[in-house]
């Protein structure tokens, strides 16, 4: 005190010194030096305007002791209002009665910045546990306020939180003993899972500075009778087996001692398939041949002809004619390549088969148009497509064939793979079922192609405008007039595409003008179906990105649960707001119980932008029920399902997202590329089905790659995405019943909710240029804690007794079915004895 202490004089009046601002008390001293000694008048100033009066009347011997007063009783203390300790900064200063400035440091400093807010003190008892719960009450007070009831509590059972509760009920007895708010009682139910015989230490703490209630800790069971403590164990041993039986399964999974196939094994792999292929096929003639069922349309094989090597020719015309299926003509057009080796092949073939028909033009045309010739010349009910030096496999008609009986398709497509020159098996293209938008990126659909003669008649001749990329046109033009049921995707690999050093299954740069007929092509299918778009290459590549160019604007409602997280909450707010270029949207929080200080002066100041409100869920975590209550406060046009966790860096991803809602009507949902902080995917869609429930396709694989055929570059149709970041469409949200609120609180809710639009007839887009880091593990911890395995098991068992009887749960359509469906997708190949005809 003595290195501050000003001393009087005979010109001061006043003197006085200011010692803290602590827990909200300000203390000090003053005197002054006139002869008629009384009690100073201290006014206490917060943000210019005066809140009070103390009276510097109490003991300091200290002061009187350095300056020789005739009293000790010059001491004050002061109480600010409790109303300014609400996080926000106010300003302090003090005046003596003449109204000057009270010094408060020694520098001369007249005034003092202070924030923060008061502990509050509590009265509280745990009665303890009755009928399944555990009561109690407690009333908080802050220092000039009343005592008050709705305090926040957290219960804490064995050292883990197991969840919240709001001190609010109504106990009588309490406010006629001590004259308070009768709403502090609370009661909280014992989960089932803490039932039964076994003792357990509980705790009650007043939030948010974690105050233990008083009567705590006790120590206690959670069964009312015997009986009931014996059902509360047995469940307690059942969820115990549910725990061990995934553990068991894992463990038997990994002792498999058969080892996968990866794509690392394709020509071992496929050397099995193509021989298990025939016999399957084999057995289904044998069937049909019983059933005295046979569908015998002539096929017509269209092959224009170019300058092809003389044995990779041969080898092609002679995989047409080792189909096991007879019923074809081979229409081979020889496009005036004037090299007489090809034409003697050509006609020695067709002098010793009669199906092979031979076309020779006197004029080069380029492929579609030799093509055309072949189209115009076909007498089948069905035309297939084949180039002059790749290879069929022998089953591939037969099999074309009976899938076009059985299905009624107008246009099929089959898998491939490519074959080099010396016989491997290697990169084979394994495709989706028909899968639009993928379609729009590239042509996938490539080989073998088989259409129906007058589909393709009334689809038209190839382009040259397109020379290519005519077939991709071709694909593109029969969507148009083609309904999506009457496009079929033959599961097996029929077609060997050869790979020699010129062909673009080498090095697609050797067609550099393909690139420009794909982007030509898919910009004007675009055109014709009046759908406002750009077009452009990926990288150079035959891979084509399509920017939705429509004005309008629908309104966005973005739903962010969160619970306190108050520095990753703020960032994502901030992020949306600062680069998103899309105006028509409004962000909605969703308050998860937070007790944090902090977090209730985040609420109050973010809700200050005009597009931002806070909707407060005093609930356990539901993640289903909290969007579903903020989706029933919201008017939107779309809803944007988002973790508070996922950053946004892009300004055009709200176009982006709301552009492939928007391009087609029966587009329901859209999900985006969330990368991990470096640079690696964590989501690129989701894989479903009976083995894995569901998987995150390429996770881990660098954002640099272009994963599966393009799978990580192409926007393409899903089976489901994941609510990290989700757009729906409003009505079809509706449609279909929101998320599950009852049985899967926390897992699996977004697949469900994908499963359900999927179910209703809706396509689900990953949309891939649309991209946003996601902190994975800062919304919530994984289900692999002990308390979450029982929960975490039981929503595994709701998705499959619910969906895998559904074809599109049971085979994803959008994942190829050679494929496991686990955590390496895309990767590792299913056995080919376990697949199925």
């Amino acid at each position: 005190m003595s290195e501050s202490l000003v001393t009087p004089s005979s010109s001061v009046q006043f003197i006085g010194h200011f010692d803290e601002l602590k827990d909200g008390s300000v203390q000090g001293w003053a005197t002054c030096n006139s002869a008629n000694f009384s009690p100073v008048k201290i006014h206490i100033i917060v943000d210019g305007q005066e809140v009070g009066v103390a009276t510097a009347d109490l003991p300091r011997k200290d002061v009187q002791a350095a300056l020789s007063l005739p009293t000790s009783n010059v001491g004050f203390l002061f109480n600010i209002p409790s109303s300014y300790f609400d996080g926000e900064k106010h300003t302090l200063s003090l005046r003596l009665d003449d109204r000057s400035a009270l010094v408060l440091s020694p520098d001369g400093v007249t005034s003092v910045v202070f924030s923060g807010r008061l502990k509050p003190s509590y009265k509280s008892h745990v009665d303890g546990v009755k009928q399944g719960a555990l009561r109690g009450w407690v009333l908080r007070k802050l220092r000039d306020t009343e005592e008050t009831g709705g305090v926040v509590l957290s219960i804490i059972v064995d050292g883990v939180r197991i969840g919240q509760t709001r001190a609010d009920r109504y106990r009588g007895d309490v406010a006629a003993v001590l004259g308070c708010d009768p709403n502090c009682g609370f009661e909280f139910p014992i989960p089932q899972m803490l039932r039964g015989s076994s003792q357990h230490t509980i705790k009650v703490l007043a939030q948010p500075d974690n105050t233990e209630l008083d009567g705590c800790p006790i120590v206690t069971s959670f069964a009312d009778d015997a009986f009931e403590s014996r059902i509360i164990d047995v469940t307690d041993e059942l969820d115990e087996i549910y725990r061990r039986m995934a553990k068991l399964r894992q463990e038997l999974r990994d002792l498999v001692p058969k080892r996968p196939y990866t794509l690392g094994d394709y020509d071992r792999w496929a050397r099995k398939y193509y021989t298990l292929l025939g016999k399957r096929v084999a057995e289904q003639r044998g069937r049909d041949e019983k059933k005295k069922s046979t569908f015998e349309p002539l096929v017509s094989i269209l092959c224009p002809v170019y300058r092809p090597l003389e044995s990779d020719f041969k080898a092609a015309v002679q995989s047409v004619l080792d189909q096991t299926y007879q019923n074809w003509e081979l229409i081979l057009v020889d496009d005036a390549g004037k090299s007489q080796e090809t034409t003697e092949i050509i006609k020695d073939f067709a002098k010793n088969d009669p199906r092979v028909k031979c076309i020779t033009l006197k004029k080069n045309v380029g492929i579609a148009d030799a093509t055309n010739v072949a189209m115009d010349a076909a007498k089948g009910q069905y035309v297939a497509f084949f180039d002059h030096d790749d290879l069929l496999v022998d089953v591939a008609i037969e099999v074309m064939v009976r899938a076009a009986h059985e299905t009624g398709a107008k246009l099929l497509y089959s898998d491939e793979d490519k074959i080099d020159q010396a016989g491997y098996y290697l990169e084979p293209n394994l495709k989706p079922d028909f899968n639009y938008r993928y379609l729009l990126g590239c042509n996938y659909i490539c080989h073998l192609t088989m259409v129906e003669t007058v589909t393709m008649r009334q689809i038209g001749h190839l382009s040259s405008d397109y020379n290519g990329a005519q077939d991709h046109d071709f694909v593109l033009k029969a969507t148009e007039i083609l309904d999506p049921s009457e496009i079929f995707h033959v599961p097996e690999i029929l077609y060997h595409w050869r790979k020699t050093p010129n062909s673009t299954a080498v090095d697609v740069s050797q067609k550099t003008y393909a690139i420009d007929a794909g982007v030509k092509c898919v910009a004007d299918h675009l055109k014709r179906r009046k759908v406002a778009s750009k077009v452009s290459s990926i990288r150079g590549l035959t891979l084509y990105g399509v920017d939705w160019t429509s004005r309008t604007q629908p309104s966005v409602s973005i739903i962010i649960p969160f619970k306190d997280q108050v520095d990753t909450t703020l960032t994502c707010v901030e992020k949306i707001r600062e680069n998103t270029e899309y105006k028509n949207y409004n962000i909605v929080l969703i308050d998860n119980w937070s007790v944090r200080d902090e977090t209730l002066d985040f609420i109050k100041k973010i809700q200050k932008h005009e597009n931002v409100s806070v909707i407060t869920v005093e609930e356990p975590f539901n993640f289903s029920r909290l969007n579903n209550i903020a989706v029933d406060q919201t008017t939107s046009d779309f809803i944007m399902f988002m973790n508070n966790d996922v950053f946004i860096e892009d300004p055009k991803w709200l176009h982006r997202m709301v552009g492939e809602a928007q391009a087609f009507k029966d587009v329901g949902a859209v999900g985006a590329k969330l990368l991990y902080p470096n640079d690696t995917i964590q989501h690129a869609g989701v894989v479903v089905g009976p083995a894995g429930v569901a998987a995150h396709v390429h996770r881990g694989d660098p954002l640099s790659e272009y994963g599966y055929i393009g799978r990580t570059m192409l926007s393409h149709e899903v089976t489901a995405v994941t609510a990290a970041l989700m757009l729906v469409k409003r009505s079809v949200f509706e449609e279909v019943g929101g998320f599950d609120e009852e049985a899967l609180k926390v897992a699996f809710n977004d697949v469900d909710l994908c499963l359900k639009i999927r179910r209703a007839g809706y396509r689900i887009i990953f949309s891939a240029e649309t991209i946003a880091y996601h902190h994975e593990s800062l919304s919530r911890g994984t289900d692999d804690k002990p308390e979450h395995e029982t929960r975490f098991f039981l929503e595994t068992q709701t998705m499959l007794e619910r969906w895998s009887s559904d074809p599109l749960f049971e085979r994803d359509p959008s994942y190829p079915r050679y494929f496991t469906v686990d955590q390496q997708t895309f990767f590792n190949l299913v056995d080919p004895e376990d697949l199925g005809v």
